[in-house]
């Protein structure tokens, strides 16, 4: 039998469970039983939050047991059609509470136009689900005027970090401006993809260089604490596992309080690998054997 693990705040609620996406791609069926065991098992690293296509969400209502409760985050396309769908397909389930819907910008002329139909499309949502919008990263500007609009229509943002394609993969200018001006605008996020370790690296069958979620972590920390752009760059850039742990240990419990109110969560579609890195790197202790 195995007791609580201890975690800091900068790390509690931190995963979210994407086991059905890609490198993972769960089966349904696998998924399911997944985040059963990770539910019991209670590790405060996880959200417990199953993310879940309009695709699969009939298959998602079809593998739950009875007794299931499941909260879960919904991947859709922000058209109003698809976000009533989808509220109407959970509705009267008690085995489902959606408590997100996030999506990618529509297609439109530009970027505010197309936030402004995102915005539309989330009108229907109740009062405790959450909606994102996910904002593409071109360039080293981020669309601080998109964001804008985000936090005037008390929604979040989210952000792609990686793929399966190098191009899914943004600069750590990119990154860097963009957690820059999510926090100078008090705009939350969301990370997605591509964030398979704490500290950045290269996997060395595809070549790609992957984010780190602790240097993500530490970059909205700098800002938090007044960093400017290029100093979140920095931390985004360093591989430093050892450095990047010690100021992790460093951040003070209002920083840490105010980092993750705006870096709520990411999706992994491992569970555990996040926290065996947190553990490794000695920023989250190991459960006590009783």
């Amino acid at each position: 039998m195995t007791g609580t693990a201890s975690v800091s705040p900068l790390f509690a609620h931190l995963v979210d469970d994407a086991g059905l996406f890609p490198p993972e791609a769960l089966t349904m069926t696998e998924a399911t039983a997944r985040h059963r065991y990770d539910s019991t098992a209670g590790h405060p690293v996880l959200t417990h939050r199953f993310l879940c296509t309009t695709g699969d969400l009939p298959a998602l209502l079809e593998a739950l047991h009875p007794e299931d409760r499941f909260s879960v985050g919904l991947i859709t396309h922000l058209d109003p059609s698809a976000v009533r769908s989808a509220l109407a397909h959970t509705a009267d389930d008690p085995r489902v509470q959606l408590v997100g819907v996030e999506g990618p910008l529509p297609y439109g002329p530009d970027l505010l136009t197309a936030a402004t139909q995102a915005l539309t499309a989330l009108d229907d949502l109740p009062q405790h689900t959450s909606g994102y919008v996910e904002i593409p990263l071109a360039g080293e500007r981020p669309p601080v005027d998109v964001l804008r609009l985000l936090a005037q229509g008390h929604r979040a943002a989210k952000v792609r970090c990686g793929g399966l394609r190098a191009e899914l993969f943004p600069s750590c200018q990119s990154l860097g401006a963009f957690v820059h001006a999510c926090v100078t605008e008090d705009v939350p996020f969301k990370a997605t993809a591509g964030l398979h370790h704490a500290v950045r690296y290269r996997d060395e069958r595809t070549g790609f260089n992957h984010h780190g979620f602790l240097n993500l972590l530490l970059a909205v920390c700098r800002v938090v604490d007044g960093g400017t752009a290029e100093e979140a760059i920095a931390v985004l850039s360093s591989t430093d596992a050892e450095a990047l742990a010690a100021e992790a240990r460093q951040v003070s419990s209002a920083t840490a309080a105010t980092a993750r109110a705006l870096f709520v969560a990411y999706g992994s579609c491992s569970t555990s690998e996040p926290i065996d890195d947190l553990r490794a790197l000695g920023l989250v202790a190991k459960e006590d054997a009783v």
